[in-house]
């Protein structure tokens, strides 16, 4: 047995010095008010400001390299989470609070409402802070002045347009086609917006207890002893909980429709460790400072046992096995050998089809780990309301689904339990599960006393949730004329210690990567497997991000051993209308079908776009503008394509509800999240459109189980296309009973009727009204009625308002389409990649909204660009460890990485969609790193089969194919 030396807890802030003298009577202006300043020793601004209630400053990273803490103070942008609380003294504090009010905006908060300038909004409170302390030559160089801001949503392009002054969003309020604001956004913009930890004590029933968790520094061991004598010890710890003090029940962190979608092997607390950072307990205290010193003080003992960290030898005979108390009702497919899950298909004779093949290509492909980053850290917050229930307020995904959960693991009726979110700071899949739900309410149900758990930047690397790595290996042929003749994949996913998402994410990633190619013949082999490593989970795309790399870089290299044009040799092979979409069955999935078809438009705009971009090139070096790259430097240009199901399978559903309010506005309940996805815009949209208002009439509530009966969650770019076709259904419901009721007082027919603004307006051809002259005379041709006298009689006859339900569930579905092209420079000498253009185009049906829509494209290849060129979180190959665990050593790319990327939109209506729209959430993500390998192979002959493409990366493969230039 060996004891745990250096239990991984958060650290305490180290005590700064200020030369200048202060006392206790110290005070401040903090946005205009007279604040004492007596800070805790060594308490930075950030959390003291959000103690004096200014929780428009955000938590990102602990460490100043997101900017969403940033204020002002005496003029200039500070990080103040790297800021000393007590160096305020005698200064001038502004937060965003502090530089408007939604009644009375600060010109930049005006510019950023205008311009759309945001999507979940938690970086923008830093992000105002830093344009509004900036200078007119600050401007004037964006990538230096905004290089200490990170936002993870937008791609940038908005927040630059708001600097400049530009607006993106129309004045009115109109409903679908129309680029609306946000209904949130006046209050993202003064930073009033509520995310999850924005809340008042005195809002809760009782003093707030704080959670810190401890972790193992073990990537496979038993525990044996856990001593926590000295925690409890410590002043203001309230309880120590750990393994025997929670349920046995295993479950799965990852939430589906379907329980039996994930595996169950997870416990809240385990006597056994799996991965480096798995949590061993939890400490509560009085105080966030107190329950951090006591996880410092927690002994473990443990038993150390073989781990294996390489997912090759997961499978071989002999090898550790990681969860060998699985049983058959565990859902894992094979626990002996750490099989979670596995698909092996063969659809015609794949080594026929290679064999016969005019040109054949083999290469093996690997993608690494992402972080989510999402700003807002995983949290939650739990309490015991006024009817005994308990009450989770989290950063989640799917707040119905946590529900159920949270049930099934404590064994109480889903009456005893809601879950709610206000505003979620960012999500891209990553909370889709249950990390800290869980902790929050068995330490509420020890104690009886609210309870906050909120994870570090630091957590977040190291002991969440990754996209999973994989490894595949493509084997592909084409005929003489460029059609595919086989397509064959051999893939090894690395769900590392839990199977959360491991089967869901490895059967979509070889589903649409393949489908969307007509061959006769394919070939799937593929296992997800369990190592002794960070858990890997849900993430935008959901494994069709690194397939779909493998593939597309697949078929360019098949059109250059034809002397093809890449583009030519995929409109070749796309499937079409009427076309069977085949992956891993020899039947098309039954509920998937096209409800429309756009692929072929969004080949050609990518086209046609490159070939303007290189004309405008060529017109800019001719007129002398410029110069051509060095002579170390060569251009590129590559593409890649991407389908995807507009919904998960197997069950995805949504209710929803809308009623006729006393002040004459819409009161219509969703159960989906909004967490930059803009589901909320879209939302009012879809029912101001039916009811023939305009969105400022339509109240939303969202995203809370009491809300409605049930909704699955925002994930699989499904806020639109279920929870949409609920709102759909529920707005149509309420308009035929107001059809009807008008129509008694009216003398029409319902479908006369029309609902307008705030009345019930019944028109007529000449022929009808003869038919009804006994009611509106010879010559009347209109007749209205005000919706409030409406309303009044329901109430009075029913005894409720005039009320819509609606419920979708989930399908059919239909497909969505992505094309990317970029052009790209890359020094032969150093490995360094320019992107000179960037082109999206996109099959998404109806667009709903256009500012929001693109804006979700933008964002997405922003992230995507930063998976392909930079982004990895890294893992000791010999421990387990992981080694990336602050922002800065992650580099997501901030406003100098991206460029403006071209957004184009194929014409097309989707016969499935709410209003004929798709979803578009996601998917954009998925082309852009083999659109980006491609380019680069096209600029230097060197096909390179890994993510990311760093700088180092490139310039060893140059080095290794002989074609690097001094």
């Amino acid at each position: 047995m060996k004891p745990d030396d250096s239990t991984l807890a958060p650290t305490q802030p180290a005590s700064v010095s200020d030369a200048r003298p202060r006392s206790q009577t110290d005070t401040a202006q903090v946005d205009g008010r007279t604040v004492s300043v007596s800070p805790e020793p060594g308490q930075c601004l950030r959390t003291w400001l959000r103690d004096h209630g200014a929780h428009g400053v955000k938590k990102g990273c602990d460490a100043g390299d997101c900017g969403a803490c940033t204020v002002i103070v005496d003029g200039a942008a500070v990080h103040s989470c790297l800021y000393p609380a007590h160096r305020v003294a005698g200064r001038n504090v502004t937060t965003v609070q502090g530089l408007g009010t939604v009644e009375d905006m600060h010109p930049v908060q005006e510019d950023f409402l205008a311009a759309g300038g945001f999507q979940c909004g938690f970086c923008t409170a830093g992000m105002i802070c830093t344009v509004a302390s900036m200078s007119e030559d600050d401007k004037k160089d964006l990538p230096r002045s905004l290089k200490g801001n990170v936002c993870r949503c937008t791609g940038y392009r908005t927040i630059e347009d708001a600097i400049a002054g530009h607006r993106n969003i129309d004045t009115g309020h109109g409903g679908v086609g129309t680029s609306t604001g946000a209904p949130a956004g006046p209050a993202v913009v003064t930073g009033t917006a509520r995310y999850t930890m924005d809340i008042d004590e005195a809002e809760l029933p009782g003093p707030l207890l704080h959670a810190v968790l401890v972790r193992s520094r073990r990537s496979h061991a038993k525990i044996t002893h856990i001593d926590d004598s000295r925690a409890l010890a410590e002043p203001g710890v309230v309880t120590v909980l750990t393994h025997k003090d929670a349920p046995d029940r295993r479950f799965s962190t990852a939430q589906h429709e379907l329980v039996g979608d994930d595996p169950k092997d997870t416990r809240v607390f385990d006597d056994v460790v799996r991965f480096f950072g798995q949590r061993v307990a939890v400490v509560v205290a009085e105080s966030q400072r107190a329950a951090e010193r006591g996880a410092a003080l927690i002994d473990i003992e443990y038993e150390d046992l073989e781990a294996v960290f390489d997912p090759e030898l997961a499978d071989v005979p002999g090898a550790p096995v990681i969860h060998p108390e699985a049983d058959e009702e565990s859902g894992i497919a094979d626990p002996a050998t750490n099989v979670v899950a596995e698909v092996h298909s063969h659809l015609g004779d794949v080594p026929a089809a290679l064999a016969e093949s005019a040109v054949t290509h083999e290469a093996t492909y690997h993608t690494q780990r992402l972080s989510h980053m999402a700003l807002e850290t995983h949290g939650c917050l739990s309490w015991i309301d006024d009817d005994g229930r308990f009450v989770i307020r989290s950063s989640t995904q799917v707040p119905f689904l946590v529900r159920r959960t949270l049930g099934q693991v404590f064994d109480l009726d889903r009456e005893q339990i809601r879950v709610c979110c206000e505003r979620v700071g960012g999500g891209f899949g990553g909370k889709q599960e249950v990390l800290c739900e869980d902790v929050a309410l068995l330490a509420t149900m020890a104690t009886g006393s609210p309870v906050k758990l909120e994870l570090s930047r630091k957590e977040i690397f190291t002991a969440t949730t990754v996209r999973h790595p994989f490894r595949m290996r493509v084997r592909a042929g084409a005929d003489a004329s460029g059609r595919l003749t086989a397509l064959a994949l051999d893939v090894r996913s690395n769900t590392g210690a839990y199977g959360n998402h491991g089967p869901g994410v490895l059967f979509h990633g070889v589903g649409e990567s393949i489908a969307v190619y007509k061959a006769a013949n394919k070939q799937v082999d593929a296992k997800a497997v369990y190592t002794n490593t960070i858990p890997s989970g849900a993430f935008r795309g959901y494994g069709l991000s690194q397939m779909i790399f493998a593939v597309e870089s697949t078929i360019t290299a098949l059109a250059h051993k034809l002397g093809m044009d890449e583009l030519e040799m995929r409109k070749l092979n796309i499937v079409g209308p009427g076309d069977e979409m085949l992956s891993v069955h020899d039947e098309p999935e039954e509920d998937l079908v096209m409800g429309s078809y756009g692929l072929d438009q969004c080949i050609d705009q990518v086209r046609t776009a490159l070939r303007r971009g290189q004309e405008r090139w060529d017109e800019h070096i001719a007129a002398g503008h410029g110069v051509e790259p060095g002579p170390t430097w060569r251009i590129g240009t590559g593409t890649a394509i991407a389908m995807i199901a507009t919904a998960p399978p197997r069950g995805h559903i949504a209710h929803a509800q809308i009623e006729l309010a006393a002040d004459g506005r819409y009161e219509l309940s969703i159960g989906t999240a909004e967490f930059g996805n803009g589901t909320s815009t879209v939302h009012a949209q879809i029912a101001a459109t039916l009811l023939g208002t305009t969105t400022d009439k339509v109240r939303l509530r969202q995203s809370d189980s009491d809300a409605v009966e049930h909704d699955t969650g925002a994930f699989g770019s499904t806020g639109t296309t279920i929870a949409g076709r609920a709102n759909e259904a529920a707005a149509k419901e309420l308009v035929g009973l107001l059809q009807r009721l008008a129509a008694t007082h009216l003398g029409a027919r319902p479908e006369d009727i029309r609902i307008e603004g705030d009345r019930a307006v019944a028109r007529w051809s000449a022929e009808v009204a003869d038919q009804f002259t006994s009611v509106v005379g010879p010559t009347r041709r209109e007749a209205s009625i005000a919706l409030n006298v409406l309303r009044d009689e329901h109430i009075a006859a029913a005894g409720e308002p005039p009320r819509g339900s609606g419920y979708w569930g989930g399908t059919p579905r239909s497909v969505a389409f992505n094309v990317h092209g970029f052009r790209v420079a890359v020094d032969m000498s150093t490995g360094e990649i320019r992107i000179l253009q960037s082109v999206h185009s996109a099959d998404a049906g109806v667009v709903m909204n256009p500012h929001q829509c693109r804006g979700q494209i933008e964002g997405g290849v922003a992230q995507a660009i930063g998976a392909a060129m930079y982004e990895q979180v890294i893992v000791d190959e010999t421990t387990g460890k992981p080694v990336t665990d602050i922002l800065r050593q992650y580099k997501a790319p901030n406003f100098a990485d991206i460029p403006r990327t071209e957004v184009y939109f194929a014409e097309t209506s989707d016969e499935l969609g709410p209003q004929g729209a798709k979803s578009m959430s996601e998917s954009p993500f998925n082309p852009v790193a083999p659109a980006l390998a491609n380019a680069v192979r096209a600029a230097t002959g060197v096909h390179f089969t890994s993510t990311p493409l760093t700088r180092d990366t490139v310039w060893a493969g140059l080095v290794g194919a002989g074609v690097v230039m001094e």
